[in-house]
């Protein structure tokens, strides 16, 4: 029991090193979770996916909703022309869905999330949660700075996009 508390212990620990100025500014939650992206230069490309998708408003509302969002950096793994395929009009749906595959009902923290083994998504699908020397992975995805706190949720940074 001792060993696994100061496993995660370390994990938190881990987490919270080196979440920057720009996670410390909105640690109070000044800004709902567009406004939030919308501040950081790392999340163009998620910003315009959820324009493309219609999804500002949902965002910008009450929640609480905790979203795994991907930097630029994440979405050009993609393969090359995967990003402009997703953004036209016809492929709507299919960006939908793998944008509501990254946001979770409810505010949940990186203590919360490393206790979790999966979490239903908006999307409906689970995404399988595991931790591991200092590691939170969501899917393939590496939770590389967690809990930017918004008014109306949390966002993990993530640096791989997430497919259901």
């Amino acid at each position: 029991m001792l060993t696994r508390t100061i496993s995660t212990l370390a994990i938190t620990a881990t987490l919270l090193v080196g979440m920057g100025s720009a996670v410390a500014a909105h640690h109070k939650g000044e800004h709902d979770i567009v406004d939030t992206a919308m501040k950081n230069d790392d999340f163009s490309t998620l910003v315009a996916a959820v324009k493309a998708a219609d999804l500002v408003d949902t965002l910008k509302g009450e929640g609480p909703f905790t979203v795994f969002a991907p930097t630029n950096a994440a979405f050009n793994k993609l393969p090359d022309g995967t990003v402009e395929s997703l953004l036209k009009p016809e492929n709507k749906g299919k960006l939908t869905d793998i944008l509501t595959y990254h946001v979770v009902p409810g505010k949940v923290t990186a203590e919360q999330v490393m206790g979790m083994s999966s979490a239903t998504t908006v999307q409906g699908s689970d995404v399988m949660i595991k931790t591991s020397y200092g590691d939170v992975k969501v899917d393939n995805a590496t939770v590389i700075k967690p809990d930017i706190m918004t008014t109306n949720g949390v966002i993990h940074v993530i640096d791989t996009v997430i497919m259901p």
